[in-house]
């Protein structure tokens, strides 16, 4: 056979059998997802955990044939050095790269600052605690709200430890102030009352003279909303000062990361509230659990709450998609509502762009967090309006 009558046969014979062969999900274009999460400043702690679940919701995700049967490809971006750097990392993955979906872990500022970039023309899901009130078209939110994390657990902590004296403190920005406004009403509610409130530079490392405030002011409860490493200090001088066996702490904000550095040891009469603890004990829970050590196994970075909303984030854009049938803000929007899906949180359905889930509350022993109480899917307590 001549050269040309052999190329002329075997480009045939390749077009031939690419009409016969379907595409695979191998072939398919893969869906870029950029996930936002801080890889430095006050929350780089909590970066390696949120990339391993990132990692591993792309895993289980594709084993069952990716997201409208295109592969996932998750590109990362840090989110930990302020709103202006993330926003021009997020700029750079989505018009650069060619990120279609974007994943967020991080704080309220940088979550503004993607908000104004994106402008509903991109799906973006949020996924830690925070504040409440984000409304924006194209913005789905599985993290908590203060409505969830308080709402119900002030009630029950105030009546299983008899308090009634309440301090506030946090760090000085939206999350905290927005926090404590909330859980103003939920204390004065079941007859109690706040006796003092303070909000603390993230550059303040010493915390004597609140300690000194709070033993002064008669508090049976301080409420926590410090961040990392400030949260760290806080707790072990507040236990250094005597008080961790006289008052109760609840903390909305305080994980396995967190307590690590706190210490079991400082940790007499401390509760946080949150959707996940690594010691939930639920079929969902455990299995994830199994995964995530078999994948990671080695690494020593502690799954928390937030790491965890990571793979969550992922989930319900599957759920999502799925309903859409398409990646755009504009299908996204109507199928967002009612859309669920079981995680390692249990069940969890989205309702005006935030979700409905268990909320537990856990003390800790010598063994780090144990889960003492459980709210059945708590609402988010907020009321954004759907479009189509």
């Amino acid at each position: 056979m001549k050269r040309r009558q052999f190329l002329g046969s075997t480009a045939a014979g390749i077009a031939a059998l690419s009409a016969l062969t379907p595409a695979s999900a191998g072939a398919a274009k893969p869906l870029k997802v950029a996930a936002l999460i801080p890889m430095s400043g006050p929350a780089g702690l909590f970066g390696p955990s949120s990339r391993n679940c990132c990692e591993l919701a792309r895993d289980d995700i594709n084993a069952r044939g990716g997201i409208l049967g295109r592969p996932l490809q998750v590109l990362y971006g840090d989110a930990g050095a302020g709103p202006q750097a993330a926003a021009q990392t997020a700029l750079k993955l989505w018009k650069v790269s060619g990120a279609e979906v974007f994943v967020g872990m991080h704080d309220s500022a940088v979550r503004g600052a993607l908000v104004t970039l994106f402008r509903a023309q991109v799906p973006y899901f949020y996924t830690p605690s925070y504040e409440g009130g984000e409304c924006a078209r194209g913005v789905y939110v599985n993290g908590e709200t203060p409505q969830q994390q308080l709402a119900p657990v002030i009630p029950w902590l105030a009546a299983q430890r008899n308090l009634k004296r309440w301090y506030l403190i946090g760090n000085d920005y939206s999350w905290p102030r927005d926090t404590n406004a909330a859980a103003k009403q939920y204390i004065a509610a079941v007859g109690g009352g706040v006796v003092g409130e303070e909000y603390i530079p993230f550059s303040v490392d010493n915390f004597d003279a609140s300690l000194a405030k709070i033993r002064a002011s008669g508090a049976d409860a301080v409420l926590v909303t410090l961040v990392g490493g400030a949260s760290v200090t806080f707790n072990r001088a507040f236990a250094g000062f005597g008080l961790a066996d006289k008052v109760t702490r609840l903390g909305t904000l305080i994980e396995e990361n967190t307590l690590a550095g706190i210490g079991v040891q400082n940790a007499a009469n401390l509760y946080s509230s949150a959707g996940y603890f690594a010691a939930l004990d639920t079929p969902d829970a455990s299995a994830f659990d199994a995964r995530y050590r078999k994948r990671f196994a080695g690494d020593k970075s502690l799954m928390n709450a937030l790491a965890e909303s990571c793979y969550e984030g992922f989930l319900m854009l599957e759920s999502i998609a799925r309903r859409a049938g398409s990646i755009s803000v504009d299908k996204f929007e109507p199928a967002s509502e009612g859309a669920n899906y079981v995680g390692p949180r249990g069940k969890v359905r989205m309702h005006a762009r935030h979700v409905i889930e268990d909320i537990h509350v856990a003390s800790v022993s010598s063994a780090g967090f144990e889960v003492v109480k459980t709210f059945p899917q708590v609402g988010s307590g907020q009321t954004c309006t759907i479009g189509s």
